[in-house]
């Protein structure tokens, strides 16, 4: 294979990639992803050790070591544009000679755990609860653009939504699921559904300020929808472009939700630094085993 172009893959002066500003041993195989820069500080600091903490732009990056294991926490911002860029970059950090340009002959695996906010949209779902994806419909075109199989049940619930969003919508949604084992590991006694990645937080999540939408049914088809006992449980911004990246790309991935809105219910958390926190904390020590 030749190298990778300059154009392509973009190094800082310093050897690092060029958005995260990180260089390979900077990161670990264990990575937690936040939306907020300023919420990598809430979860490092119950790491044992940090060793290293490097920032540019919003992407801010703290690797340290938690019982004993090595452990990363990163920021991606808000979105699946950032998303596109965090994780073809931090998989280039572990599966890319950066002095070569070319694809390393072993291939390692990452485990991507994704901390973040969302609001429920059945009623059924309290706020200040903690909810697993089992799998995400996008509502952006982030992996329209990459290659990206479906299995027989992927497609079948893709086509299911499809069919049931608005008559003479613009919409292309895509499906990308947690990684299995992750799953049953980290989130084996949580409650679980498919999340809703939207590329936008009011028309595209269903609200209205004073830009009018053009789906102004596309709550409540979300709501309704259900295949084989699965339904949509919550909206946000991040989880399906993790999702579908992380398995173009040979990584594990699973998200939890901190559920801080329910919009059936109209309700918002009373106290929602305090159950963030609360969540990083057992989260953190549901991996305990796992690192």
């Amino acid at each position: 294979m030749k190298p990778i172009a300059e154009s392509e893959l973009i190094l800082n002066s310093d050897g690092s990639i060029y958005h995260l500003n990180l260089l390979p041993d900077d990161i670990a195989d264990t990575i937690i992803t936040v939306g907020d820069p300023e919420r990598v500080l809430h979860v490092s600091r119950y790491f044992d050790t940090i060793e290293v903490r490097k920032s540019k732009r919003e992407f801010v990056t703290h690797t340290g070591t938690l019982y004993g294991k090595r452990i990363t926490v990163i920021s991606t911002g808000i979105g699946t544009d950032n998303i596109d860029i965090v994780l073809n970059e931090l998989d280039t950090l572990a599966n890319i000679d950066l002095q070569t340009r070319r694809p390393k002959t072993q291939l390692q695996k990452l485990n991507i755990i994704r901390i973040s906010t969302s609001g429920a949209v059945q009623s059924d779902i309290p706020v200040d609860s903690l909810l697993g994806s089992s799998a995400a419909f996008g509502m952006d075109s982030l992996m329209n653009y990459y290659q990206h199989p479906l299995s027989p049940d992927e497609k079948q619930l893709l086509d299911a939504f499809t069919n049931a969003l608005p008559t003479g919508n613009k919409l292309s949604p895509y499906i990308a699921s947690a990684d299995e084992s992750l799953l049953n590991t980290l989130a084996s006694n949580l409650p679980t559904g498919i999340t809703i990645t939207a590329p936008g937080f009011y028309a595209p999540q269903g609200r209205q300020i004073r830009a009018r939408s053009i789906h102004p049914d596309l709550m409540n088809n979300i709501q309704q929808f259900h295949l084989n006992n699965q339904r949509i449980t919550n909206l946000e911004m991040e989880t399906a472009g993790i999702y579908g990246l992380a398995a173009a790309l040979g990584h594990r991935a699973i998200s939890f939700n901190v559920i801080l809105a329910n919009r059936a219910n109209q309700t918002f958390s009373k106290q929602p630094d305090k159950i963030m926190d609360h969540y990083i904390q057992q989260i953190l020590g549901r991996l305990k085993d796992m690192l």
